[in-house]
């Protein structure tokens, strides 16, 4: 198994503790949330079943009874209701007689709860009136639908109020995982193909898991996207049906922040998107945050309400860029375009979310990974004083009394500083220092795929950090 040590160190954690354990897994669709638990508990479940997508409530009571049949429930009843049917699985786990945890796997829990199901009601007594009190019981639940996990499970203020006993947010492979993913698959790639091919897909190892060996990454694009049976390309759609069951009210959040590169305010949204702020746009910002679709960060010294939210998912950024309104029926539309300005203009602003996806990385690189830090972006408004503004891509601030100014410059080969560029990162350090007040050193930090060339300037630089420095293996 590729990475997932946290994970693995979770599951064997719960898998030790002396109480009833209840598991929450979550994260977006394709992430490889079932893989984990099939792959950690060697398929060795006392239950396991998987919902239906979009299928009705007789059809998914079908499907449990046939699961309980499937581990050994060979005398089950034609189930009724939910409530029949987890009395049914405790049925089942009481007749196991083997020692040892008795795991319960029940995946894509949120296609089970269908409209007036009871279902949610009937979990929450079969936990509460029976597993909960079982020393060797343990139940994962997991579902690509994190609205519905968050929701129902996490934030449930019913009968598993406070009941979970483990969540785990299974997030995208680092690039390091991901290259450790694609030699296993066979694909020859450079590091810097691995990058762009990061800046498509992120750390989703399903859709790494369908490039081809022996095709460019352009060629494999196009075959994905661009041709008429694409196995992505109707991605993005599937991908917001399948995790929020209100999945038009998140699109509308995601495609007004795909339209604003550096993040609105809750309230810019509210006023982009035409709704009131109320408890709805609350809980979908919180979903997206949580699924890695969006982050949530505030500049510089500013307070909590001028939090920013700034789209990340990168599907969604190649989604919105070049599929969402592109008329052309080319299928090679990726590779006549790999060249074009509008792809530079794309790739440049993702290897921005690219360094902000491994900020892990990039402490590790300045060797601060073991120094209190926190991580925010800085903006100034154009004013009297400084009427051009100023902006900063990262600022890491750290309690050993040092600042990281960090611009991120995307190149093709190392990246040549001239004295205007200098001046101009020169002129963001002097209107940051004088508008925050700070007495601490303030360094500038320049990262690049390739590194800076060696001139006259460079070394003005007080660190720089390259490509080679997000693929680094943390401690």
């Amino acid at each position: 198994m590729i990475g997932r040590e946290a994970e693995r160190r979770d599951l064997q954690d719960v898998l030790e503790r002396d109480e009833a354990q209840l598991v929450a897994v979550y994260g977006r669709r394709r992430v490889g949330k079932t893989f984990l638990i099939r792959e950690f508990f060697d398929n060795r479940f006392a239950f396991y079943h998987t919902g239906m997508y979009h299928v009705g409530f007789k059809t998914q009571l079908m499907a449990f009874r046939d699961s309980l049949r499937q581990y050994g429930l060979s005398d089950c009843k034609v189930l009724e209701d939910w409530h029949g049917a987890f009395q049914e699985l405790r049925r089942l786990i009481e007749s196991k007689t083997c020692e040892g945890k008795k795991v319960v796997f029940l995946d894509e829990l949120p296609w089970m709860d269908t409209a007036r199901s009871g279902f949610t009601a009937a979990l929450e007594h079969f936990w509460n009136g029976w597993a909960s009190s079982r020393k060797d019981m343990v139940m994962i639940v997991c579902g690509s639908a994190s609205s519905w996990i968050i929701g129902k499970v996490l934030k449930n203020h019913g009968g598993l109020y406070n009941r979970v006993t483990e969540r785990i947010l299974l997030n995208p492979f680092t690039l390091h995982e991901c290259e450790l993913y694609a030699n296993q698959l066979g694909l020859v790639m450079t590091r810097r193909e691995i990058c762009s091919c990061y800046m498509v897909f992120g750390g989703i190892p399903f859709y790494w898991s369908l490039l081809k060996k022996g095709l460019g990454l352009p060629q494999n694009i196009d075959r994905l996207f661009f041709q008429e049976n694409g196995k992505l390309k109707n991605e993005f759609d599937e991908l917001f049906l399948s995790l929020f069951s209100d999945a038009d009210g998140y699109r509308q959040v995601v495609q007004a922040l795909t339209h604003a590169p550096n993040g609105l305010t809750k309230q810019a949204l509210v006023e982009t998107l035409g709704i009131r702020d109320g408890g709805k746009l609350k809980m979908r910002l919180e979903t997206l945050e949580q699924c890695g679709f969006i982050r949530k960060y505030r500049s510089f010294g500013k307070k909590e309400k001028g939090a920013l939210y700034q789209l990340m998912d990168n599907l969604t950024l190649f989604h919105a860029t070049f599929l969402a309104d592109n008329p052309s029926n080319d299928e090679h539309f990726w590779s006549a375009n790999y060249l074009s300005p509008r792809h530079n203009t794309w790739e440049g602003l993702v290897f921005e979310h690219v360094c902000l996806q491994h900020i892990p990385q990039i402490k590790h690189a300045l060797q601060i990974g073991g120094v209190l830090t926190n991580t925010c972006s800085w903006h100034h408004k154009p004013d009297a004083t400084y009427p051009e503004g100023a902006q900063i891509d990262l600022v890491i601030d750290r309690a050993d009394n040092i600042i990281n100014l960090c611009e991120i410059k995307f190149s093709k080969d190392k990246y040549v500083l001239d004295k205007r560029t200098l001046d101009e990162l020169k002129r963001k350090r002097q209107i940051f220092t004088a508008v925050t007040h700070t007495r601490k050193a303030v360094h500038l930090t320049l990262i690049t795929p390739e590194g800076l060339a060696d001139n006259a300037y460079a070394h003005e630089i007080q660190s720089q950090l390259t490509l080679e420095d997000l693929f680094c293996i943390l401690p």
